[in-house]
């Protein structure tokens, strides 16, 4: 799940249980949509990308750098990750809300299709409530 800076949801995956989380970066950038701004053109990506250390790899670096998108990933044996602690903690807030829902709780669905649709409907729900108050 890719968040926006206060959480929202701006796209979201699953994935297998024995995938790396690397492999799955790429699909959600490439699924965030364009962001409605109040002024000039809508920005179609987002000006930098917050990680872990669990995304520390050149090709996802190389790759976000070609996108215009400045990489905010803690170094492996370099840097420590208390820094990332103001922008990770509002990710794992939105990664939980989901939680709230019944059906997402635990994975009742056998197809995967299904699931993520549910997941779908989940963010949209969190995105409505969000902005009604």
């Amino acid at each position: 799940m890719i968040t926006e800076r206060t959480g929202l949801p701006l796209s979201i995956g699953i994935s297998a249980a024995n995938m790396h989380d690397s492999q799955g970066l790429e699909p959600l950038v490439r699924g965030i949509p364009p962001i409605r701004s109040r002024r000039g053109p809508r920005r179609r990506r987002p000006a930098k990308l917050h990680a872990d250390k669990g995304y520390d790899y050149d090709r996802l670096r190389r790759w976000l750098r070609t996108r215009r998108i400045a990489p905010r990933i803690a170094r492996k044996g370099v840097e420590s990750s208390q820094r990332l602690g103001r922008h990770r903690w509002t990710v794992e807030r939105t990664v939980a809300w989901p939680a709230g829902c019944r059906r997402l709780h635990r994975r009742y669905e056998r197809k995967a299709d299904h699931f993520l649709a549910f997941v779908g409907i989940a963010a949209a729900l969190i995105r409505y409530r969000r902005m009604a108050t």
